[in-house]
């Protein structure tokens, strides 16, 4: 007789950004439901994770729910024990203080412990901060690289971002990377003062909150004002148009004998 315990799933759930709202505003009913009946949760942050779950209106008392923090300081050690509901087979909710959970984000380590114990992983559809900046920036979606954090200290980050626009003006690529909040204005003005005239900048802040902000202009418009971004979540992206000259592609690497697409001036 067989008496192994089936392994739950880890449960991938996507949160609000920015400032809390309704939660039906940005996930699917579907989602809001599972969540509310889970009684394991692993989370960068308990604070934050409780305001969320307390908005769904769990099935399980929030007192009552059991959740353990897995964030930057979190020892590797620990991550088998933060996994344990799932092995013994209940699910469990893994909720990430940047929206969509182990993306730029430490639960990609949980996720990855997951795979080699055999247990499932089940993303769940709701809001990605990247995806959505990219899908409004206007900008290049169809060759684009992610890179995290660009370095803290100021010659290094600088370095870090001629290197980036000269590879997008090389391979036509949106890059795209995010700043620790409180140092968005910082990383802000290193890229209008260090970034060609023409290159075009989007910054997409507190993306599905109410006070969203999403603009694309070239870098020449941006240093005639810059938005405050201080203590705001935001996702940068760059383009650089230098290799336009390309005459056989239009501005998203699709040929111009296969589809009928007004280039942008």
């Amino acid at each position: 007789m067989n008496t192994q315990t089936k392994s739950g799933t880890l449960f991938l759930i996507p949160t609000n950004l920015g400032q809390p709202i309704q939660p039906e505003a940005i996930l699917p009913a579907q989602v809001i439901a599972l969540t509310a009946r889970l009684e394991y949760f692993v989370v960068e942050n308990a604070k934050t994770a409780r305001q969320f779950l307390k908005s769904l209106n769990t099935v399980v008392p929030l007192q009552s729910l059991n959740l353990r923090e897995l964030n930057e300081h979190t020892p590797a050690s620990d991550l088998r024990s933060l996994l344990q509901p799932a092995l013994e087979g209940k699910d469990v909710g893994l909720l990430s203080d940047a929206g969509a959970p182990a993306v730029a984000d430490p639960g990609a380590q949980l996720v990855a412990l997951a795979h080699a114990s055999g247990v499932a992983v089940a993303p769940l559809v709701g809001p990605s901060s990247l995806l959505l900046a990219l899908m409004a920036s206007g900008l290049n979606g169809q060759t684009f690289a992610f890179h995290g954090y660009l370095p803290i200290e100021r010659p290094e980050r600088i370095a870090a971002l001629a290197a980036l626009e000269r590879e997008s003006g090389k391979r036509n690529m949106t890059q795209i990377f995010i700043e620790t909040p409180y140092r968005n204005n910082a990383l802000l003005d290193d890229i209008v003062a260090n970034t060609s005239a023409e290159t075009k900048l989007c910054l997409a802040t507190n993306l599905t909150a109410v006070d969203q902000f999403i603009c694309t202009k070239r870098v020449a418009q941006w240093r005639t004002a810059l938005p405050d971004l201080n203590r705001k979540p935001t996702v940068f992206l760059l383009l650089s148009e230098a290799a336009a000259s390309d005459s056989g592609r239009n501005h998203f690497g699709f040929s111009k004998k296969s589809i009928l697409l007004q280039e942008r001036q």
